[in-house]
């Protein structure tokens, strides 16, 4: 397969403690051309920053807070480490969101958290990486409200309905899959050819959702064409298209530079 992206990967977790450049290497010479990775907390996005520096090329940072802890935000810890991410670099706020499946934050503090990441995401002018599960009506106003916000943002590891990602595709944001569409109990063909080209987004969501055939494994970057060839086949396209396509809609979403070709000679 050609080059291709994986907009949304957990360098930083400690899964990767040991072998972080390795795996980034075998993402490169599988063809990766940009990885974004994601600080899920303050301390993650350290790590993602430190570890883009050292391949700034190919690797790309984020900062936010995900849902799990909501508990845990300071109204002035977490917006000054945002700040301080867009400052050194970061392409997006986040991950950050809801998640009403495991709900390790009462509802209503989620929902302020990720409100507030959203004022975040409009002062920095920050396209937001959104995580949601089982949250559906919820997320589909806070949708309105990043409208208004002029917040763009991307679902990321897609698993909800197509009234919701209908509903994210109206105001403009992106729809990402993961390694979940290769497993047999996918539940929607039809999602996976609702979302436009040009709002289509592909990840590994590693350390976790390794696709088939290396489901159970420790997930890479550089299992994402098995997701590629998979998303391709359900829309009836090329896979080397899919992946050119979700290449450079990663780039446009995070306003990533186009690298020169000597970059990865």
């Amino acid at each position: 397969m050609g080059e291709f992206a994986d907009s949304h990967v957990h360098l930083a977790s400690s899964a990767f403690t040991d072998d972080v450049d390795a795996v980034i290497e075998r993402a490169r010479a599988a063809g990766a051309r940009a990885l974004v990775c994601i600080g899920e907390s303050p301390e993650a996005a350290e790590r993602a920053q430190q570890i883009a520096a050292r391949h700034a090329d190919l690797v790309f940072h984020t900062c936010g807070l995900h849902p799990h802890d909501a508990n845990e935000w300071d109204g002035e810890r977490h917006p000054r480490a945002i700040r301080d991410a867009a400052a050194r670099g970061a392409v997006a706020v986040g991950e950050c969101g809801l998640d009403y499946h495991y709900e390790h934050a009462p509802r209503a503090v989620q929902r302020q958290t990720l409100a507030a990441q959203v004022e975040l995401a409009a002062e920095l002018d920050l396209p937001i990486v959104l995580h949601t599960r089982d949250a559906e009506e919820d997320t589909r106003d806070m949708l309105a409200d990043a409208a208004k916000a002029r917040v763009r943002g991307v679902l990321h590891c897609f698993t909800g309905s197509e009234l919701l990602a209908e509903a994210a595709l109206a105001v403009g944001w992106y729809v990402s899959f993961s390694g979940i569409i290769t497993f047999r109990n996918w539940h929607s063909e039809a999602l996976l050819r609702l979302v436009p080209d040009d709002r289509l987004l592909v990840e590994s969501d590693a350390p976790y959702l390794a696709p088939v055939p290396n489901r159970g494994k420790r997930n890479e970057s550089g299992w994402v064409p098995h997701t590629v060839a998979r998303l391709a086949a359900a829309r009836g396209s090329d896979t080397d298209a899919i992946a050119a396509i979700t290449l450079q809609n990663t780039r446009t979403f995070f306003r990533l530079p186009t690298p020169s070709p000597e970059s990865f000679r």
